[in-house]
């Protein structure tokens, strides 16, 4: 089983920056799983914002989010991370984080396990 749980959330003012974080336990190698982060808004379906081979050696991010986001992880603290920078008002979310053992090129697919969300507030 495995349990991911997101931190870092908060309210923030456009322009601003922050940093979320997601560590993961459970019955997992961790350095075998894909993590990405997607995000959802109420009455919206979730989307994909970022995401990272097991390896580090890949990331994919949306189109909405370059230039801005970036994604890591630490393979051997079992945490991935996102940095936002230059935070807009549309970047009001939840932000999720999650993990898959299917190894596909596409990094934005088959996510079976998933956190419990954090909440991101960009507001002025």
């Amino acid at each position: 089983q495995v349990r991911l749980e997101e931190s870092g959330g908060g309210l923030v003012q456009p322009g601003d920056s922050l940093r979320l974080s997601c560590a993961a336990s459970g019955r997992m190698l961790f350095s075998r799983y894909d993590m990405a982060w997607f995000r959802q808004v109420p009455g919206k379906e979730r989307e994909f914002v970022a995401g990272i081979r097991f390896s580090g050696d890949a990331t994919m991010y949306a189109d909405s989010v370059k230039g801005r986001f970036t994604i890591s992880r630490d393979n051997a603290k079992n945490t991935v991370s996102l940095e936002m920078n230059n935070l807009k008002v549309e970047d009001r979310a939840v932000y999720y984080c999650a993990a898959r053992v299917k190894m596909l090129q596409d990094l934005r697919l088959a996510y079976s396990s998933w956190g419990q969300g954090t909440q991101v507030i960009v507001s002025s």
